[in-house]
């Protein structure tokens, strides 16, 4: 019984951390532009459609991503690299970061392992990447 106890509660938390995965992560291409249609910019739907960004690929759309996108107005960029981040839950990269310092915080670097294609990435939890599985 004590075994299934601490098996229920090791399930438990392991069901609070997923919560704490933006939902935009499981958003499809069409998902994505809606968004960004919200955001101000459905000038820039098809953009995001035609490359087929959906919310996996989110996490590397950023203002050195976004003309390859067919986006170069710098204030757009910033505005949309700004509202990914916000969207996603997670910190502006600092380019002065020192080396020393303990990694990023992890669920940047989760949503950077999430974005990649394949068996491996689809499969992985928040809960197991914290693991280290």
């Amino acid at each position: 019984c004590e075994g299934g106890k601490m098996a229920a509660a090791a399930k438990e938390r392991d069901r609070e951390i997923e919560m704490a995965v933006p939902n935009c992560l499981h958003w499809n291409c069409d998902d994505v532009a809606d968004w960004i249609e919200q955001l101000g910019f459905p000038q820039y739907r098809e953009c995001f459609t035609t490359n087929l960004i959906n919310g996996r690929k989110l996490i590397q759309v950023d203002c050195s991503s976004l003309p390859r996108l067919g986006i170069t107005d710098f204030e757009h960029m910033k505005l949309i690299s700004r509202s990914v981040r916000e969207l996603l839950g997670i910190e502006e990269p600092r380019w002065d970061r020192s080396i020393s310092l303990h990694p990023r915080e992890p669920m940047g670097m989760f949503l950077e392992r999430k974005s990649q294609t394949g068996r491996s990435s689809d499969n992985l939890t928040y809960a197991q990447f914290l693991k280290g599985k």
